[in-house]
């Protein structure tokens, strides 16, 4: 009976940021999933609950896996909850449990996702109420049980969230007041960047060094997943298979390499940046892997051996002011790239288009992505050696 459950296919969703989806996709395909759909910001995909479990073991770029169990039409505050109180909830959450409803709601005639989450809550409390005298508790912060909701125009589509805690939520960064990459983020930035987890990589701003944490992960083989904090979500379900997720946590952590697969190199001008990286990435067991330096980025050059790429996260400039000063930077970043690093693709992504025109190379692509609500672009620069590259003329600004 469990080998039948093991195997039957199922639909899923795992959602991620904008731009990352292809990506994701190719994840997902590669670990043997059926895709069916690439929608924005995730993709839809049927496999088994093996894949369901290596999912959330091995997606880089995924936030969560979700696995859709009804759907249906509620025009208005009546319908959702006659609708919500049709299935049978001991299917999915015990009394004894705890549970939590996230919902989205889009074009909808209800307007609020937090009353369309209080409305499903209410039919699904008093379901149990009425058959079982016991109501599981909700619990916003830590549930045993996370649903997921999903209005477009009135249809509904009920999910379980197979995942916990958000997947980007490594787990291995430490306590940081800087705003750091999210960690999906920046395993998608490398991805897009073609990077084969084999060659040089060199970040020359690598702040708390989220960006190499993330290409060590990649060329050592190694699942992000392992990192995750507390429990998956599907270790809670009622049809949970712990044996199978012993084997798929197993096969994880042997495929790890143990060997050095790439060079990788930080580089920041503060001391306190290189500190909070080396603790970010002890607390991954990634010390081996990765070397860091307190360096300007005007200073920063190509290690010896063979091109790689050169990547990085420079500021944006937020604050009111800061115009000059983020161009002076950004300059300077163009200079050192000219200079110091012939035959290497470079990779910056930044929120500000404007200072990024003061890098003064020509991009060989421009990928739209978001840093949380910020607008950026993931800039890529082909940096030839010698004679391929002919120099622009100078202008002065």
């Amino acid at each position: 009976m469990a080998q039948a459950r093991r195997s039957a296919p199922f639909y899923m969703t795992a959602t991620t940021q904008f731009g990352l989806e292809e990506i994701l996709a190719e994840e997902l395909y590669q670990l043997g999933a059926e895709i069916e759909k690439i929608g924005q910001r995730a993709v839809e995909f049927v496999g088994d609950m093996q894949l369901c479990y290596e999912a959330n073991l091995w997606c880089r770029t995924a936030v969560r896996i979700l696995r859709p169990f009804a759907g249906f039409y509620a025009p208005n505050e009546k319908a959702l909850y006659r609708e919500v109180g049709r299935i049978n909830w001991q299917d999915y959450i015990q009394p004894d449990q705890t549970f939590a409803i996230t919902s989205v709601v889009n074009n909808s005639t209800f307007e609020h996702s937090l009353f369309v989450a209080q409305l499903a809550k209410d039919a699904i409390v008093d379901q149990f109420r009425d058959r079982t005298g016991q109501r599981p508790s909700v619990d916003v912060k830590n549930p045993d049980i996370r649903l997921h909701l999903h209005m477009l125009e009135n249809e509904v589509v009920l999910s379980l969230d197979s995942s916990g805690e958000s997947l980007h939520k490594r787990g291995y960064r430490q306590q940081t007041n800087v705003a750091p990459l999210n960690e999906a983020l920046a395993a998608g930035i490398l991805l897009l960047a073609d990077w084969d987890g084999k060659k040089t990589v060199v970040d020359p701003m690598c702040g708390s060094g989220t960006l190499l944490t993330e290409a060590a992960l990649i060329a050592q083989r190694i699942a992000p997943g392992l990192y995750h904090q507390g429990k998956f979500g599907f270790e809670n379900w009622p049809d949970f298979d712990k044996a199978l997720w012993e084997t798929v946590r197993l096969d994880a952590e042997q495929a790890r390499l143990d060997e050095p697969q790439a060079l990788l190199y930080g580089s920041d001008l503060s001391p306190e940046f290189i500190e909070l990286a080396r603790e970010n990435v002890e607390a991954a067991g990634l010390e081996d892997f990765i070397r860091f330096a307190v360096r300007d980025v005007k200073d920063a050059t190509a290690p010896k051996g063979e091109p790689g790429i050169v990547i990085m996260n420079p500021p944006y400039g937020e604050r009111i002011g800061e115009e000059a000063e983020m161009d002076a930077l950004y300059k300077t970043i163009g200079d050192t790239l000219k200079t110091n690093f012939q035959g290497y693709d470079a990779f910056i992504f930044t929120g500000n288009l404007e200072a990024a025109k003061r890098v003064g190379l020509k991009t060989s692509r421009r990928i739209p992505l978001y840093n949380g609500p910020i607008d950026c672009r993931l800039l890529k620069y082909e940096l030839y050696r010698g004679s391929r590259r002919t120099p622009a003329p100078e202008t002065q600004e």
